[in-house]
């Protein structure tokens, strides 16, 4: 895996270095003032208006989306301990299996000392004694043991200290687990009451609300679908750009400049390879619904889907996006190459894989499917950082 070295994420009207055009940034700002007053405009009865209304679904869903990745790490968790916990436990029957056998082995040398009348009842004694230490403190009983009944006294004192030490470790295992357990059910909750909350506030909507609504979210779209032209055509100028000057450079004959060219052309190309496998299969699951913490393969969350399609490229990659934006190389919005990983929010609570003019195949939201959609979706502000993972 590359290394990591992070840069700060975008923000503000530039794209990767990239300033929106001011008459553009104008015209767009005006169209979208007099829409925000046109629908923020309050109701007679109270009720908040659609802005508000579209503003604090939005939120909901993003709060819903960010306790899902809560719960899978939960989750994720939850099984490794079981896990450690069944093999705990299971090492500890093994172990007092064999206990129980030294045990016996003693017992017999405490039967037969009984049956031929001996006079020393040192099996016997350890036995019934409180702890092995206690038997061990009558010195004088332990040199009177036989190097057979000697080599089982020490085989049993060799498994009961073993096991004890395994019961504890299961013991403690066991409370991390039920903590983990109560975290996953805590996260799923928070998950289940926020998508309440936003399917009741929609609920509340006439008809007429729900189509003015809907053109809202249109508007929205085109927008973000207008950056991304503006994105990927910022993106041809700087690849001609370099193309231009990697000819240049091959003219001098730098057998140095060369070598260095060709290193890198060796790299891209097998990123492209790795990165044309994630995006085939991510095209395939197009259609699919979202569902919270799903990983496939009839429906995905974001992490689940951008983690799937890169295990499809050979590629592991974590479960959650607090730990997938750490699984690469961060690069910059401009330098974006598809089947890079776009996060989104300071939260960095989605994530969705870059297909390349500045479009993006991710699973949005409950009630969703995964699908292609401009990466400002959400508009410019949302996208927290590129990786690409291989």
């Amino acid at each position: 895996m590359a290394s990591q070295h992070r840069k700060p994420r975008f923000s503000g009207s530039r794209v990767a270095g990239i300033r929106t055009p001011a008459l553009a940034t104008a015209a767009l700002t005006s169209v979208a003032l007099l829409s925000q007053s046109a629908n923020a405009a309050p109701s007679d009865d109270g009720k908040p208006s659609l802005e508000e209304v579209e503003k604090k679904v939005d939120d909901l869903y993003r709060q819903a989306e960010s306790a899902t990745e809560k719960y899978n790490a939960a989750k994720e968790k939850t099984t490794r301990q079981r896990k450690q916990v069944d093999g705990l436990l299971d090492d500890v029957a093994k172990r007092t299996q064999k206990l129980n056998e030294a045990r016996e082995e003693l017992g017999s040398f405490a039967a037969a000392q009984y049956r031929t009348g001996a006079s020393a009842p040192d099996t016997a004694t350890f036995l019934l004694a409180d702890s092995p230490q206690d038997y061990f403190d009558q010195t004088q009983l332990m040199n009177r043991l036989t190097d057979r009944q000697k080599g089982a006294v020490d085989d049993y004192v060799t498994e009961q200290s073993a096991t004890m030490k395994k019961r504890q470790e299961a013991a403690e295992s066991l409370a991390t687990l039920t903590d983990t357990q109560s975290d996953l059910k805590t996260a799923k909750a928070t998950v289940q009451k926020k998508l309440g909350d936003a399917r009741e506030l929609l609920s509340q909507l006439t008809a007429q609300e729900k189509a003015r609504l809907a053109e809202i979210e249109k508007q929205k779209q085109e927008e973000a679908a207008r950056k991304a032209a503006e994105l990927a055509r910022r993106q041809a100028e700087q690849a001609a750009q370099q193309d231009t000057g990697t000819s240049s450079s091959e003219s001098t004959g730098s057998s140095s400049s060369s070598s260095s060219s060709s290193s890198s052309s060796s790299s891209d190309s097998s990123y492209a390879t790795k990165a044309e496998k994630a995006l085939a299969f991510a095209r395939a699951q197009i259609g699919k619904p979202y569902v919270w913490g799903a990983t496939g393969p009839d429906s995905y969350d974001c992490s689940g889907l951008t983690q799937a399609a890169w295990k499809a490229a050979g590629v592991s990659l974590p479960r959650t996006t607090y730990d997938q934006v750490n699984a690469g190389t961060t690069v910059s919005l401009a330098d974006a190459q598809p089947g890079d990983l776009v996060f989104f929010y300071d939260d960095i609570s989605h994530v969705g894989i870059y297909i390349g003019n500045g479009m993006m195949i991710h699973a949005p939201k409950p009630g969703a499917y995964v699908r292609e959609e401009s990466i400002y979706y959400d508009g410019e502000s949302g996208i927290h950082s590129v990786v690409r993972p291989a």
